[in-house]
Formats: structure tokens, C-alpha cells, sequence
């Protein structure tokens, strides 16, 4: 995979953003930056705002109250961003063809779309599958597929919405290597996850959620190593935050 430069994205600042709906407070008052590197990973239970994060800082929802901007401006078109959720839907194509699809949408050149989609399926671990149906795909390939149609954007920064979530082990070792492999290719990743494990795996940097609000944030080896606050102490410990 080619190293995307790093566009004007980068950092991503979020200041004093709250995200009301239907007088419910989702985001309380978020303010953190996401710079370039390894992969920032959020974590948090279910409720704690994650998606919400996510779908905000990749400009897909307003901000009731404050301000995000990206590379120090308020108004950047999301070319060089992109966003996988975690229940992608597979298009009534074959593989090849959802590839297809998304490079076409990106506005890649007719005669570039074969060898690129060839070149994002390796990258997935889907080489040889370029014709069967995706929706027979497995959970684990699916996702991996998704993963390929969010690259065929070459993003900048990829935001990823628990990926691994509902899949076995196997699954998740190959969608975790396909990460790590995609950040170290320049890509920012920003991913939200539950799973405590995956986040030490994985995270340069952490971002912990409760009830909307930003606990914590920082470098993972401090942040595991010795949580600033005791709900922070609590989640790593296995209790549940209410």
C-alpha cells in the first residue's frame, strides 16, 4: 500500500464539544487532539460515547456546542477521511465489485481500478476471492472487505468503529493485523474498541470515555501502567462504571 501524505486533517482538535439528542447529552464538554502516529484508541463501555466521538470527529455530525477542527481549520472537506462502522453493509456485488465500487466513488481512473483492487484485496487477506459474492463471505471477511473499501478512499485517516467486535479470535488476529500494518503505512487510525486487550495491542495513545465525558487521555504505556483517576483504576480492573 502506498504512504499517504499527510493531508490537512492532521491534528484533529476537539474543544469543549458537546452533542445533545433529544436533550440527551451524549458528548459533555469533549476537548482532546488526536495528532499523527500510532493508532488512538478509545475505550469505554457500551454508552460512553465512542460512536458519537468517532462520527464527530470524521464530520459527520455538527457539534451541538463548541468547535472541531482539522489541521487547524473548521472547514476541510472529509476527502482524506474515512470511517468503517461495525456492522458494514456488503453490496449485491462480488468482492472485486465492492472494491470496484469504492474506488469509483473516490474518483480513481477507470485503468487504475483492476490492479488497485487486486492491491487492496492482498493487503486484506482477501487475494483469490475477487469473484465469489460478497454477502457469502464470513463475518471476519466481510469486515476485512469493508476494510479494503475504506483504503480504496486513500484516507489519511481511517476511523474505525469496533471492528472486531462479535468475531472470533482468528478473525480478530487477522483485523488487528491489517491495523497495524495500515498505521504503519502512515494512515492515522482512530478506533474504538471495548475490548481492554486489543487496546493494549494496539493503541499508541488512549482515550477514555464514561457517560460522554473524557476521563483520560494520553500515551497507553502510562495510561495502563497508572491511571491518572479512579474510574479509570475501576474500568482496567474489570468493575462496571455506572
Amino acid at each position: 500500500m502506498s504512504i499517504p501524505a499527510l493531508g490537512p486533517d492532521i491534528p484533529i482538535r476537539l474543544f469543549e464539544v458537546e452533542v445533545l439528542a433529544g436533550g440527551v447529552t451524549i458528548l459533555n464538554r469533549v476537548s482532546v487532539s488526536i495528532g499523527a502516529g500510532a493508532p488512538t484508541i478509545l475505550i469505554g463501555a457500551n454508552g460512553s460515547g465512542k460512536t458519537t466521538f468517532l462520527r464527530v470527529a470524521m464530520g459527520l455530525i455538527r457539534p451541538s456546542v463548541g468547535s472541531i477542527t482539522w489541521g487547524g481549520r473548521e472547514t476541510v472537506p472529509p476527502a482524506r477521511r474515512a470511517i468503517l462502522f461495525q456492522r458494514p453493509v456488503m453490496l449485491r456485488r462480488s468482492v472485486a465489485g465492492n472494491v470496484g465500487y469504492a474506488l469509483a466513488v473516490a474518483s480513481v481512473p477507470r485503468d487504475q481500478r483492476e490492479w488497485r483492487t487486486d492491491e487492496l484485496l492482498s493487503l486484506v487477506g482477501l487475494a483469490g476471492l475477487q469473484a465469489r459474492p460478497a454477502r457469502r463471505l464470513s463475518g471476519g471477511e466481510q469486515q476485512r472487505l469493508a476494510l479494503a473499501r475504506a483504503l480504496a478512499r486513500n484516507p489519511s485517516v481511517l476511523f474505525l468503529d469496533e471492528p472486531t467486535a462479535n468475531l472470533d479470535p482468528a478473525a480478530t488476529r487477522a483485523i488487528e493485523h491489517i491495523v497495524q500494518e495500515v498505521s504503519a503505512s502512515g494512515v492515522k487510525i482512530v478506533m474504538a474498541t471495548h475490548d481492554l486487550g486489543e487496546a493494549r495491542r494496539l493503541a499508541g495513545d488512549i482515550i477514555f470515555l464514561h457517560r460522554g465525558s473524557v476521563i483520560e487521555s494520553g500515551p497507553a504505556d502510562a495510561f495502563f501502567a497508572a491511571p491518572a483517576t479512579d474510574d479509570a483504576r475501576r474500568f482496567l480492573a474489570g468493575e462496571l462504571l455506572i
